[in-house]
């Protein structure tokens, strides 16, 4: 009995770790974030998410690592030079895929087959599992804005703004 209650609790704590959103904070191996200083006013910055994070959450975290980077260097924009999130998709059974059994007729003979998986065995409850990983490079200004204003952003002005997003996701993971 306490083996059976042992495992359905260790059972429902991994369920419940796979089902957070990655939370703000640097890459463990898998998910967070990472940086890499390219010249003295340039970075490539990126975050990788779980499959619970959605695309906006890690496209904003990446923009938040941007704004500390150019915070803690002393400068007060950032400039997204080249960004792209990549996708990476992975089907995953919700459940026990039936096998099928059965006999296919030919000429006068039955033969029998067996099939386990796509497509004759698909399970309607199966389930893609995406995972988002943003990039980008950046390059860091100080004093008045840079005149390309589309992809230039205040970095305290981002912070500010992202800081609510950042600490609800750091308190629904601890």
């Amino acid at each position: 009995m306490r083996i059976a209650l042992l495992t359905a609790l260790v059972s429902a704590t991994l369920l419940a770790a796979c089902q957070t959103a990655t939370p703000y904070g640097p890459m463990d191996g898998q998910y967070g974030y990472s940086d890499q200083q390219i010249e003295s006013d340039r970075y490539q910055v990126a975050f990788r998410g779980n499959s619970a994070t959605p695309r906006e959450t890690v496209e904003a975290f990446l923009l938040y690592r941007a704004a500390e980077l150019t915070v803690a260097n002393g400068a007060d924009y950032f400039m997204v030079v080249e960004r792209a999130t990549d996708t990476s998709s992975t089907w995953r059974a919700a459940g026990h895929t039936p096998a099928v059994y059965g006999y296919y007729p030919y000429a006068r003979h039955r033969f029998p087959y067996y099939s386990y998986g796509y497509p004759w065995a698909y399970d309607a409850t199966d389930r893609e599992s995406r995972r988002y990983e943003a990039h980008a490079y950046i390059k860091l200004f100080s004093g008045d804005k840079p005149e390309d204003g589309a992809n230039v952003y205040d970095a305290r002005e981002v912070l500010a703004n992202l800081e609510p997003m950042i600490l609800s996701s750091q308190a629904s993971s601890g």
